[in-house]
């Protein structure tokens, strides 16, 4: 499990898939969240504009990221 600081209040999903390099640019990380490949604190979800929150978990192909603030 790899851990991520906020620098703010949250982080989109989007731009957190680019922030730690499982995304190479935003379209890629578009169609990662489109495709139910995200999990977000253990359901599937597709929200592209979803705000990750400090105490989150995000799940994407065996990478675990738990947010900090």
């Amino acid at each position: 499990m790899a851990e991520f600081k906020l620098d703010g209040d949250f982080i989109p999903l989007i731009q957190l898939l680019k922030a730690t390099g499982l995304a190479e640019n935003g379209g890629e990380a578009q169609a990662i969240v489109a495709a139910g490949l995200v999990k977000y604190n253990g359901q599937t979800d597709y929200r592209k504009r979803l705000k990750v929150k400090a105490g989150d978990t995000v799940e994407f192909e065996g990478h675990t990221l738990q947010i900090h603030s």
